[in-house]
């Protein structure tokens, strides 16, 4: 991947000559592919004196320095931020060999970097040795779901603020473009890595290059959003980008350009985030008004503030996702079921429906990953899937009180930091260093050329070892996922909850009930009363609920009195819904515009949609494409069950009654199996005078629906 394109990373300033003794650096360098896979470059960087026609020119003769670089690459995937000490260690290792002219061989040193064995994710601390009396201890976390942060979460709030950091968050989160500037390459990188760290369990999917080498800066133009850092010596190269949000990491500052509008969380989500962020970075604000404040307070660890912080950050996604599972459809029209998300009604059900930011991050490619990665119903779970499910009402009940939620904050930090740090610390960990100073001695031999051939020789040799050892496999402990609570919040489109009485629902009834009975006089009394229940949503479900009674009992042919009541009531039912039918009202009402009918005269018959089209639901593509997957649904739920089974499966592992497919027990357990790629028993078989549904019929219901 970096071939001869990875010296610009190895250097992203150039390589350049210096007339000052610099002392070595080290940094690590990202670069995302085509494939959205990171590779990795430890750059570990020293200055050599100029040769001049083969003569080394001492610094005390007004000679100059060049750049060297040590470079390790590769794609570590979860141990990127694990193996940066590691790599670090090394790299100075081998930088110490040549610098004090230990006796020890160079080529075997790399050898035994280059065919180092890391422990597989979960696994037990593995010691490493690379030949020169040093002694290095790797350990890989628990899960390599949760992202590795080690210090740089805490790092980038203590840079930038609470607030500038809720702005980046917010941006990055609705995909606007993204620079950080600053004169350390390894801070870039840092910023970067923890911005990525507090989205999870969103993975960011555009492009990421934490360090962007000079020859490359046009990129900043691309009308692709990005996450990008660049050395601060060219800040005047960025003065010209009009769309993108810059944050300088060295002042503390993010500019946000006039013509760019980042939406905020919704309220009151801002502002809890906002206080949960004070009591763990400043826990001295909570007594500073305090008469007799306490002598001491105990403040948090910089890893553990770290965990803190993404704590918060973990319970703000566990609050704005919540009951997301029960959103989740089955779409089985594809040789291989596709799970999609509802948005509409995700929205619908908590009351957001006019959010601009979480309407932004539902539409957005990182929560479209987050479907496609977290939508199946039978796989590993971490911490978060435990959090929206099992945490959400615990959440819910400790809102106003401090100290409650400070104290789940470090719950699930101490399980975050129990992740990165399964075992205890180790004092066997041994590296040998330069001599302090070494850098400036002026007789310093140039880096010496390495035998590639013994450098081969130890990789093959290791190589070979490798295979005959048994390979290190790690079983997955895979589950059916829970889906927590459902969306408990009513709310109405103008963010008021209005819960509708029994009174109310009980008068849509009635009136219906006449309106069946012929009972127009009663009917008329009660109508007006049923116009203004119709504003609750409550009521508009109450409708479509009574409605399909009566199409059930045969009776959806009206006479014109009763046809005008009904229609009606579906058009002031229908005029209060969006264009995305959040709550489901005009998905309801579809099969019984279609079923309630009168007879204008002999062989012809007026039927309900034709009064009914003035609406912008019928509009929405999506809308008639979610309809259509629902038919094919019911169709095939209709295969294997009757309506008793039906009624009584409320919920089958786990997933939402209106999300999952309503096989037999059986046939749920052989697509579990198939998920879980184990070998699947015999398909289960449609009740007897049910066929399944062919391609071909699936195709002209497809073509139905689209035209």
């Amino acid at each position: 991947m970096w071939g001869r394109g990875g010296s610009p990373f190895c250097q992203p300033s150039g390589w350049q000559l210096f007339p000052e003794r610099n002392p070595p650096t080290f940094f690590v360098a990202v670069l995302t592919d085509i494939n959205s896979e990171r590779h990795y470059c430890a750059c570990f960087t020293f200055w050599e004196a100029v040769e001049i026609w083969g003569v080394s020119v001492p610094w005390g003769s007004g000679g100059v320095q060049i750049l060297g670089c040590l470079c390790a690459m590769g794609v570590w995937g979860h141990c990127s931020a694990v193996l940066c000490s590691p790599l670090q260690n090394s790299l100075g290792l081998i930088y110490t060999i040549y610098v004090d002219g230990l006796s020890v061989s160079l080529e075997n040193v790399i050898g035994n970097l280059l065919t180092c064995t890391i422990p597989i994710t979960g696994g037990a601390q593995r010691t490493i040795s690379l030949g020169a009396g040093d002694r290095q201890v790797i350990q890989t976390p628990i899960n390599d779901s949760l992202p590795v942060s080690s210090c740089s979460v805490a790092l980038l709030f203590r840079q930038l603020g609470i607030t500038n950091v809720l702005f980046l968050f917010c941006a990055a989160l609705t995909e606007h473009k993204i620079l950080f500037l600053s004169s350390s390459y390894q801070r870039l990188t840092d910023a970067c890595r923890a911005l990525l760290a507090l989205m999870f369990p969103l993975k960011y999917s555009f492009t990421y290059v934490p360090i962007l080498p000079a020859q490359l800066l046009e990129v900043l133009s691309t009308p692709t959003p990005f996450i990008i850092g660049v050395h601060s010596i060219f800040q005047s190269e960025t003065q010209e980008l009009l769309d993108v949000v810059i944050a300088d990491l060295d002042g503390g500052t993010v500019n946000v350009p006039e013509c760019v509008h980042i939406s905020l969380l919704p309220e009151p989500l801002l502002q809890q985030t906002r206080e949960a962020l004070s009591m763990v970075l400043d826990p001295e604000l909570e007594v500073a008004d305090l008469a007799f404040p306490p002598s001491t307070i105990s403040a948090s660890s910089l890893k553990m503030q770290d965990k803190e912080i993404r704590a918060v950050f973990l319970r703000l996604f566990a609050q704005l996702l919540q009951g997301y599972r029960w959103c989740l459809h089955i779409i089985r029209i594809h040789p291989e079921p596709v799970i999609r998300f509802h948005k509409a009604a995700f929205l619908g059900q908590r009351g957001l429906t006019e959010d601009d930011f979480l309407t932004k991050v539902l539409e957005g490619m990182a929560f479209a990953g987050f479907v496609t990665e977290r939508g199946a119903p039978y796989r590993p779970i971490d911490l978060f899937d435990e959090l929206v499910a099992y945490e959400v009402k615990r959440m819910k009940a400790e809102e106003g009180n401090k100290q409650k939620i400070l104290r789940h904050i470090k719950e699930l930090a101490e399980k975050l930091y129990k992740n990165e740090n399964p075992y205890p610390a180790v004092t066997m960990h041994k590296v040998q260093k330069p001599t302090e100073g070494c850098h400036l001695r002026l007789h310093q031999k140039p880096f010496p050329r390495l035998d590639e051939g013994t450098v081969q020789w130890i990789i093959d040799q290791a190589t070979a070892k490798l295979q005959t050892a048994p390979p290190a496999v790690r079983a997955e402990k895979k589950c059916m996922v829970p889906s927590g609570p459902p969306i408990a919040a009513i709310l109405e489109r103008n963010g008021n909850a209005l819960a509708n009485s029994a009174r109310r629902l009980e008068v849509v009834r009635n009136c219906i009930s006449y309106v069946f009975e012929n009972k127009m006089l009663e009917a008329k009394k009660l109508f007006p009363a049923v116009l203004r229940a119709m504003k609750g949503r409550a009521a508009r479900h109450c409708l479509t609920q009574e409605l399909h009674l009566h199409v059930q009992q045969n009776r959806a042919v009206l006479d014109h009195q009763q046809f005008d009541f009904v229609i009606r009531m579906m058009n002031c039912c229908l005029q209060d819904c969006t264009a995305m039918d959040e709550h489901g009202i005009a998905a309801a009402l579809l099969p019984l515009v279609t079923a309630f009918c009168r007879k204008l005269s002999p062989g012809i018959t007026q039927f309900a949609y034709s009064c009914v089209q003035e609406h912008v639901v019928w509009t929405n593509i999506q809308f008639w494409e979610a309809m259509f997957y629902c038919d094919v649904q019911n169709h095939i739920r209709a295969l294997y069950l009757d309506s008793a089974e039906e009624n009584h499966m409320e919920q089958v592992g786990g997933w939402p009654r209106r999300a999952l497919p309503k096989e037999l027990g059986s046939s749920w357990s052989y697509r579990i199996m198939e998920w879980a790629g184990r070998e699947p028993q015999s398909p289960p078989v449609p009740q007897q005078g049910h066929l399944p549904l062919s391609q071909a019929a699936l195709e002209s219901r497809s073509a139905a629906c689209s035209s």
